[in-house]
């Protein structure tokens, strides 16, 4: 499965729509440090770790 960070868009795989709209509520709490992680992951760099939906 992927998932677009920036619009929160499944773009491959299958998922039930409950669970796609649990994920896209976390992009939108976490688009910042998922951007983040993702400048890291280009660069080579360690990510850090980024809590989980509660």
């Amino acid at each position: 499965m992927t998932v677009s960070i920036e619009d929160g868009e499944l773009l491959d795989g299958k998922l039930p729509k409950k669970k796609l709209k649990m994920i896209q509520a976390w992009i939108a709490i976490h688009e910042d440090e998922l951007m983040a992680n993702w400048k890291l992951a280009i660069e080579g760099k360690e990510l850090f770790r980024i809590d989980p939906l509660r």
